[in-house]
């Protein structure tokens, strides 16, 4: 048995958590995209290593993943033969990813989903329109419409996942033998500056020189507000 063509629909949402629909239908493409461009970025900052003439590159941040959509809009009556009003496609579409909403003071919130497996929560940045076929009068039959989103992540999300091993946490370290202070530093908050803190707090004279078996703390480095 044939599977059933799943169309990408696009709904906007009032609040942060994507649980409240603004009113009105998703907007539900003409066309199936052919192609989704990811986009992302890494950061990072070179630092200075003790005993070392090549620099670490400490992490920095990892930007918002980025989606950019090229869709599709047929109003010649081909593709569907209800759809052939360009201006009620690209306003209701507008409404859902563009246009300023009274109710919370800002754009949407959008969700874009395509079947099961694909799904998208983020914000509009740019929305560009290019209308390619018109009537004799001058009115549009085609159009191509270039979306660009940000992923969008609560701020209680992000904390959760900066925490993983943030410095504010107090960690216990076993030491292996040939391990070096700024190395555990580098491997425990990926950043080796730390060392002479951790040196200080554990009262350790020859930090160069660790002794395989002991157990080191390293306190919380940034203080909590």
């Amino acid at each position: 048995m044939a599977e059933s063509l799943e169309m990408m629909k696009i709904t906007g949402y009032k609040d942060k958590g994507f649980s409240s629909a603004i009113s009105g239908n998703p907007y539900t493409l003409m066309m199936n995209p052919t192609e989704l461009k990811w986009n992302g970025k890494i950061e990072y900052t070179d630092q200075s290593v003790p005993d070392s003439i090549t620099p670490s590159q400490k992490y920095k941040f990892s930007s918002n993943k980025k989606l950019n959509i090229s869709i599709d809009i047929d109003c010649t009556g081909i593709v569907d033969s209800k759809r052939v009003h360009m201006e009620k496609e690209i306003s209701a579409l507008s409404t859902i990813v563009y246009d300023y909403n009274g109710d919370i003071h800002r754009s949407n919130f959008v969700k874009i989903q395509w079947g099961k497996d694909f799904i998208f929560k983020g914000v509009l940045k740019s929305m560009d329109v290019t209308y390619n076929l018109f009537k004799p009068d001058g009115s549009p039959l085609r159009a191509k419409v270039n979306l660009d989103f940000d992923n969008y992540m609560s701020i209680t999300t992000a904390n959760q996942k900066a925490k993983k091993k943030s410095p504010d946490v107090t960690h216990l370290v076993n030491v292996v033998e040939g391990d070096t202070l700024p190395q555990l530093c580098d491997k425990t908050w990926e950043d080796s500056s730390y060392y002479i803190k951790v040196a200080e707090y554990n009262k350790l004279n020859k930090f160069r020189q660790l002794r395989g078996g002991q157990q080191l703390v390293f306190p919380p480095i940034i203080q909590p507000n």
